[in-house]
């Protein structure tokens, strides 16, 4: 399961998938599920869960300046308020739009 087509149409991501499906996502709610360490926290050396600082966002937050494909599993998407480090992958992606 891939997607063959990603494409922001105003406030939502539309994703078509190689299963025949097409998927709606909200900006807002993609942004907020950012996997990245700094949005979701890590673990340390002794397994314990750190988180970074609370995220404040922002209007800026919920615009997409860029999206790139991260090999054949993911893509990256780069944010208006500069964040770009959440990876997100297709398994991801199908679960937030909606998806099985």
């Amino acid at each position: 399961m891939e997607p063959l087509d990603l494409q922001v149409i105003g406030n939502n991501l539309a994703i078509k998938w190689n299963d025949g499906t097409e998927g709606f996502l909200g900006l807002e709610d993609l942004r907020k599920a950012c996997p990245c360490a700094s949005c979701r926290g890590e673990t340390d050396v002794m397994g314990n869960t750190m988180k970074g600082p609370e995220t404040e966002y922002t209007t800026a937050s919920f615009q997409v300046r860029q999206i790139s494909m991260v090999g054949g599993y993911a893509v990256q998407v780069a944010w208006g308020d500069n964040h770009a480090t959440g990876i997100y992958s297709w398994e991801l992606l199908r679960e937030l739009s909606g998806g099985d």
